[in-house]
């Protein structure tokens, strides 16, 4: 069975847009009245956009610096987690499938060869950094 037209009319469809106006053709904002505005901050408040002054966090973790933390992300892009554990030759090996850069092979060259490694930071330990400090 068809239905046909499914419009109500111009001026059922009229009013039903009016009624629907004020939340669906917001074009001023998410709100439809004034009065539901975020308040500004008061005069004696900072502004919520800024930082405290003297803000000391990093994204680093305790111990170590943003930079160490992207060389040693940097490292473990190279190095599969299916890999590990695994020695030097089996860590160059997947670094080199992996198309690793020649600072991160020569990297991995300069790893003990009769040592296993569980995990990215055991291998960046290895290396001669320092990893994050816990915090307890």
């Amino acid at each position: 069975m068809e239905r046909g037209n499914s419009k109500h009319g111009p001026r059922l469809d009229d009013e039903m847009s009016r009624e629907t106006a004020s939340t669906v053709g917001n074009t001023a904002g998410s709100r439809a009245e004034e009065w539901r505005q975020p308040e500004p901050a008061g005069e004696d408040q900072p502004e919520p956009t800024r930082a405290p002054q003297n803000d000391t966090r990093s994204s680093a973790p305790k111990g170590m610096t943003p930079a160490e933390v992207e060389q040693r992300s940097r490292l473990g892009r190279y190095i599969s987690l299916s890999v590990l554990p695994a020695d030097r030759s089996a860590l160059r090996s997947n670094a080199e499938e992996n198309e690793a850069p020649d600072d991160i092979l020569a990297a991995l060259d300069r790893l003990p060869p009769d040592r296993e490694y569980q995990t990215v930071s055991q291998v960046w330990a290895a290396l001669g950094h320092d990893n994050e400090t816990q915090r307890w």
